[in-house]
Parts: C-alpha cells; sequence; structure tokens
C-alpha cells in the first residue's frame, strides 16, 4: 500500500465531482498525503468546497491560473501553512466552446491563444511557483489525451494544445531533473468532465471508445487517481517525461 504521510499535494482544476482532479484528490488523501486543493474561481467554490469538506483535514485555495499574481500570492501563502511541497497535480484545460465544434480550420486566433495559455502554459506557471518549495525533490503530474497523437473529431485546438502539453512536460522533466522533480502526464481515456463537456460529440467518442478498448470500457477518475498515486509516490522514482496511457488500452488499437 502507498504511504504518503508526511507528503504535501497541491492539486489544481477541481470544479465539481466528476472532475478528474477529484479522483486524484481522493487516492492521494486515502494514501496520507496533506491536501491543498485550488479551485478557478469564487463562482466555483462553493461546490468545490462542499467536496474538499469531503476529506478531513484538506484546504481549499482559490487560484485563478490565467493570473499571475495570484499564483504568486497563493504559493507564497502554501509557502507559509506548508514550508514545502512534495506534489503538484495540473489538472486543468479549456478552450471556447465555439473552437471545439465545426471545422478545426475555422479555428479563431483568439481560441487558439486561450487554449495555449489555460492548458499549457499554466503548467509552467505552477511549476514555477512550486519548484522553489520542492526542496526535497517532488513529482508534478498532468493530464492529456489520446488526441495529442492522433485525430479525434471535434478535439479541434484543444488537441493541438494537449501536444503542446505533452512536449512541456519533455521539457519541464529535463530542467528540473537536477532538482529531483519528476514530471509526467497521464493520458486519460475520456470522462465526462466539466472541461469534456465542451467538446462536440462526447458521447458518441465514449461509444466508440469502450466498442474498440481492449477492455470494452470507459475509464473513471480514480482510476486516473490511482495511475496519479503511483507518479506521486516513490515507487516511480525513476520515471519521468513520460506519458501513461490510462484509456482501457485504446491506444494501443489500430483499428
Amino acid at each position: 500500500m502507498i504511504n504518503l504521510a508526511g507528503k504535501t499535494a497541491v492539486v489544481h482544476g477541481l470544479a465539481n465531482k466528476r472532475s478528474i482532479a477529484w479522483g486524484i484528490a481522493q487516492q492521494l488523501h486515502a494514501a496520507g498525503a496533506t491536501l491543498a486543493i485550488c479551485y478557478q474561481n469564487e463562482r466555483m467554490k462553493q461546490e468545490a468546497q462542499g467536496l474538499i469538506d469531503e476529506l478531513p483535514g484538506a484546504q481549499g485555495f482559490q487560484c485563478d491560473v490565467s493570473i499571475d499574481a495570484e499564483i504568486h500570492s497563493t504559493y507564497a501563502n502554501f509557502k507559509e501553512k506548508f514550508g514545502k511541497i512534495d506534489i503538484l497535480v495540473h489538472a486543468i484545460a479549456y478552450a471556447p466552446p465555439e473552437d471545439l465544434r465545426g471545422e478545426f480550420i475555422n479555428t479563431t486566433r483568439e481560441g487558439f491563444r486561450t487554449a495555449l495559455e489555460v492548458s499549457v502554459f499554466s503548467l509552467i506557471a505552477v511549476s514555477r511557483a512550486a519548484a522553489p518549495l520542492m526542496s526535497q525533490g517532488g513529482s508534478i503530474i498532468t493530464l492529456t489525451y489520446y488526441a495529442a497523437e492522433k485525430v479525434v473529431p471535434n478535439y479541434n485546438v484543444m488537441a493541438i494544445a494537449k501536444a503542446g502539453l505533452e512536449c512541456t512536460v519533455r521539457y519541464l522533466a529535463w530542467n528540473l531533473g537536477p532538482k529531483n522533480i519528476r514530471v509526467n502526464a497521464i493520458s486519460a481515456g475520456p470522462i465526462k468532465t466539466l472541461a469534456a463537456r465542451g467538446v462536440g460529440a462526447l458521447g458518441e467518442m465514449m461509444k466508440a471508445h469502450a466498442d474498440r478498448a481492449p477492455l470494452h470500457r470507459n475509464v473513471d477518475q480514480l482510476e486516473v487517481g490511482g495511475a496519479a498515486l503511483f507518479l506521486a509516490s516513490d515507487l516511480s522514482s525513476a520515471v519521468t517525461g513520460e506519458v501513461m496511457y490510462v484509456d482501457s488500452g485504446y491506444n494501443i488499437m489500430g483499428f
């Protein structure tokens, strides 16, 4: 059994009970980690805080990763409260809904910028803030999707963002490796999260996934959380710069 007692984990991206961040938070909490769980804004606070309260000892924090000053103040708060950070989870992705439907060629300049800033640059920004607090090394984990590699209809500009995210994981792993900070991504199968609901034909995507995957089913948040627990622990001490698939085997199939 993995024991994370004495470890502090920061989890970004909690919106509601369907969030992958929620599945990860539950698994890290069950393993004994001290949790700092971040939600985007005041509007999301009520539902997020209700979930956080279900995990004794966990604390909630507002942190909009598109605002540098908010990242800075949040991590200054973490330094004061916790002293150090051992685990950082980045479960954040967004693109304007109108850019996740229709033809990819009609992607807007603003939609492209937003998707890359919120879904990719935010990983760099929070990693930069967290790294000085990872004085004893640490594990950074983000969430990607198979559309970074192959065409998934309607995923559109978010696929470009995920490809950029996976490349960012590799560069951060190289950059932070000398500090014994590992950086990895989990490529989860489609899950009905708040962000995923913006993707056109999500139901069809999930059905096709379950039909074709070797396990003939979709995955849930707790299964993704289990993979994150492994990556957060010393069992993965030599794993960095990688993409781990938690997708019932879908990615291995040719047709």
